[in-house]
């Protein structure tokens, strides 16, 4: 316990560093998902083709390679960040085909009557899109959404392979110092991660149900 309060300013800025990647890399993914949800979906043959690969090969992709790409790679190539930079755009990358899948799953949950009413009264694609299919279906994927949410919290802790100071690397350094304090502060990490977690999967409870009460 003395290692953790020693070292509680430590844990809290890992932990601020945790969240910016948690809500820059969700911000962005979500952006991200919902266009190339759209692409999938697209008349035009080739959008959709762009959209299926660019999901299929980030969704299989294991993070650790996206984050290596991002690291690493891309500098080589003469695009340079540092490496919390690096890790919230692999972040980013690798959590929005799940975004866009959720958001697919909801669009083709609404009624095929819908997007046939808009045509009807003259609305192209992207205003039936917009304006009819997207606000029914986000309202659908809410919860799934703030699972991925969820998933993405836990998946910042891989960052820590790539020198950014989030809770897992903290962790690592405080451990070495104090090696017989190891569970309780991987213990206090795991409270750290529940901050976040734990409300999100509340509030993903509580939306489904008004969803579900709604339909």
């Amino acid at each position: 316990m003395d290692a953790i309060i020693e070292n509680f300013p430590k844990f809290i800025d890992a932990f601020l560093v945790t969240l910016r990647l948690l809500v820059v890399s969700g911000i962005g993914a979500l952006i991200i998902g919902t266009l190339v949800a759209a692409l999938r979906i697209s008349p035009v043959p080739a959008l959709r083709g762009f959209a299926t690969v660019y999901t299929e090969i980030l969704r299989n992709t294991p993070l650790t390679l996206v984050l290596f790409f991002c690291a690493f790679v891309l500098p080589q190539l003469g695009v340079r960040f540092d490496f919390t930079t690096a890790a919230t755009i692999g972040l980013t990358l690798y959590t929005s085909p799940f975004v866009a899948e959720a958001v697919r799953s909801g669009v083709n949950g609404v009624s095929v009557g819908q997007a046939e009413a808009a045509r009807a009264i003259g609305l192209g694609f992207g205003q039936t899109l917009s304006l009819v299919i997207l606000p029914q279906a986000l309202r659908m994927v809410i919860p799934p959404l703030i699972n991925v949410l969820i998933a993405l919290t836990k998946n910042t802790s891989v960052a820590a392979g790539f020198s950014v100071f989030e809770l897992v690397a903290v962790s690592r350094q405080v451990i070495q110092f104090n090696g017989n304090a190891t569970v309780a502060i991987l213990l206090a990490v795991a409270v750290f991660y529940l901050v976040i977690t734990v409300p999100l999967g509340q509030a993903a409870n509580y939306l489904e149900r008004r969803v579900m009460a709604r339909r």
